[in-house]
This record gives C-alpha cells, structure tokens and sequence, in this order.
C-alpha cells in the first residue's frame, strides 16, 4: 500500500485518464468514415487511431495538431479515400470539445486541497488550454509534448515536470491510463504510479494486477476514496 502522506505532488497524463478521448475520436472519424462509404466498428476505428497516432511519433518532434492530420492521412490511405483539408483538421479542431470523465472535475478538485497538481501530456500548449476550461482547477504546472519537444514515453516529459515542480522523486505520485506510455515510464525512472483502469472500448492493455504500478483503481473516485482512508 502506498503511504500517500509522503507526496507532495499528483502528476496526471488527460487524455484517456482525464478526458474521454475515446468518444471524441469516434465522434469525429465514425461519421468522416461514414462519408466516404466506410463502415467500420467502434474497436476498429479505435484500434487504427491508436496504431497511427504511435506511428505518426517520429524521431523528428511534429506537433500533436500536425499528428492528428497525419493520423486522418492514414485513415484515407488505409480505406481508400483523400480527406479533404478540413477533414485533415477535424481532430485537432475537435479536441477541445472532448468532455472529462464523469467523476474527473470533483475528484481532481479534492485532490487539489491536498497535493500540487499537474499534467504531463503529449499534446500542444493550445490544444491543451481548451481542455483545461473543461477541468475546473487550475494546475500548478502543465508540460506539455509541445514544450519539451518530445513524447512520452519519453522519460524527459517527466524529467521536466519534477524540474518544475521542485520536489524529489518520492514526492511525485503520477496517475494515469496508458501502461505503455505512462506507467512503464514513469516506473523506469522510480515515480509511484497509479493505473487508472478505465474501461475501454479498445482491446488490450495489462491485466488487473500485471501492469507495473503500485496501485489500481477503477477511476479517480476511487483514488480519493483511498487517499481519504
């Protein structure tokens, strides 16, 4: 069991821990599809999105609003079909209209009587400001894919972000969704780490128990329900 009296910071990725991203990149790309004549699952759509989003992270840093173009690229070239340049933007221009997960706003307000919060995401300082209107707490410090210059897991994103924070290792807990780009990460570098294990219409992902981090929960309900034992 973790001693959570010893943090003095919770670090969030929010995309998929926060944000419920999945249901945003379906309202965008099921009727995108759709429109050119493709009928494709929600898990396939899913799938594909996850597959061309790592794909798209090149060596050479892009930002995430260039990313998401280049994901729709590989949506047409897959299916057959040229997305138009408003569809090539589409994502990006959705983003900002992904909506948190039912229990985020509460949660992360009462975390924030108790500990400094703070994202370390892989996205873009605009795209983020939008997201953080949806959030309702003001985060002590955002890093962002787009400031350092790289992509989790990257472990600079969060190298960066206990640089900032000013504390030391032991004194960050990171909470997160993603196993491959938080959890191990993170862990490499010797952060506590919370699985968040949302459910998700996308297949894979750890088993309950296999996933490296100290603890798991359900959602961040969960998580306050722990601390506040």
């Amino acid at each position: 069991m973790l001693d959570f009296s010893q943090f003095k910071a919770l670090s969030f990725d929010c995309y998929g821990t926060l944000i419920d991203w999945e249901t945003g990149v379906l309202e965008v790309m099921s009727p995108l599809l759709a429109a050119h004549g493709v009928a494709a699952s929600d898990g396939e759509v899913l799938e594909l999105f996850d597959r061309y989003d790592q794909g798209v992270k090149g060596p050479n840093y892009r930002t995430y609003r260039e990313n998401l173009g280049r994901v729709v690229g590989r949506f047409g070239r897959h299916f057959g079909f040229s997305p138009s340049g408003d569809e090539l933007g589409s994502l990006a221009e959705s983003l900002g209209g992904w909506q948190p997960f039912d229990d985020t706003v509460k949660a992360l307000a009462q975390l924030n009587s108790r500990y400094k919060l703070a994202i370390i995401s892989n996205i873009d300082d605009d795209l983020f400001a939008q997201t953080a209107e949806r959030l309702g707490v003001a985060f002590d410090q955002v890093i962002t894919a787009q400031q350092v210059e790289s992509y989790k897991p990257a472990h600079r994103n969060f190298e960066v972000g206990l640089e900032r924070l000013g504390i030391e290792r032991q004194e960050l807990l990171h909470v997160a969704q993603s196993v491959t780009y938080d959890i191990v990460p993170a862990g490499e570098l010797g952060l506590s780490c919370i699985w968040v294990r949302r459910k998700s219409q996308l297949f894979g992902g750890a088993a309950a128990g296999e996933s490296g981090a100290d603890m798991e929960v359900a959602d961040l309900a969960e998580l306050v329900a722990q601390i506040e034992r």
